[in-house]
């Protein structure tokens, strides 16, 4: 059973989101595993990667860490990105879209559990629980509009421990911010 082990703050310098954006539509089974598949067989991390032109690491800690970001507002079509945060400079390859991000205070937690079995997955009501017992408010979901993401942290992620467990990070943006549909 998956647990959420580790709470805190982290600012997060102005930066550019590079990815694909996804809707309900897109969900096979519920889930959005094949646009990641189609991500990985494509090479599109590496684009992303290569157009950034520096260590995504250098830009700041977990920076190069593959995004999983949620955008719900109430009335509006759910939004599922698949990406990465990059410096705000940084130009658009062909064929993604982006969307700029201010500076910004994230409420973290770690989920810890196994990834093969799901059980990692969808603990964003659980999170925001800790969070505010942490004395962390996240004041965009009380607004009714939220945006958070999955962030696949290397080597928590991708590296289970002995008991075949890893670590998903779910980061919740602690203000409101609009985000425009392109």
């Amino acid at each position: 059973m998956a647990e959420i082990v580790k709470t805190y703050m982290q600012h997060m310098p102005a930066s550019r989101f590079i990815g694909k954006r996804y809707g309900d539509e897109d969900r096979v089974d519920g889930y959005f595993m094949a646009q990641w598949e189609k991500w990985f067989e494509n090479g599109w991390f590496e684009i992303i990667e290569k157009a950034a032109m520096i260590s995504p690491e250098a830009f700041f800690e977990d920076g190069g860490a593959y995004i999983g970001l949620m955008h719900a507002e109430e009335g509006k079509p759910f939004q599922y990105w698949i990406g990465m945060f990059v410096s705000e400079d940084t130009k658009v390859p062909e064929g993604f879209e982006s969307i700029s991000f201010p500076a910004m205070e994230l409420g973290v937690c770690w989920v810890y559990g196994r990834e093969a079995t799901g059980e990692i997955y969808g603990h964003e009501q659980g999170c925001l629980r800790k969070l505010e017992e942490a004395g962390i408010s996240c004041k965009a979901a009380t607004d009714g509009i939220w945006t958070c993401f999955e962030r696949y942290a290397c080597p928590r992620f991708t590296k289970p421990d002995e008991k075949g467990n890893c670590i998903l990070d779910i980061c919740f943006v602690r203000d409101t911010l609009e985000i425009k549909e392109l």
